[in-house]
């Protein structure tokens, strides 16, 4: 009787620790994506940057080229 009581309890064990470990690798797996992690900083350099504008107003010259407004000929 013993042995048979000793051996349900090795599996409740084993099952728990299965149990428990699996929910623990399934909440490290999940957590970025529910939006618990901060976005990284963004460097001054960087954020600089991205208020440049990205697009150059060409206009057309005589000759018929392209150039940006205070480029010369």
């Amino acid at each position: 009787m013993t042995a048979i009581l000793l051996r349900i309890i090795i599996y409740v064990a084993i099952a728990a620790f299965v149990y428990f470990g699996a929910r623990k690798i399934w909440r490290d797996l999940t957590g970025p994506f529910r939006g618990t992690m901060q976005p990284p900083p963004i460097r001054p350099d960087a954020r600089a940057r991205q208020e440049q504008p990205q697009v150059i107003d060409l206009t057309r010259d005589d000759d018929g080229v392209y150039r940006p407004p205070g480029e010369r000929k």
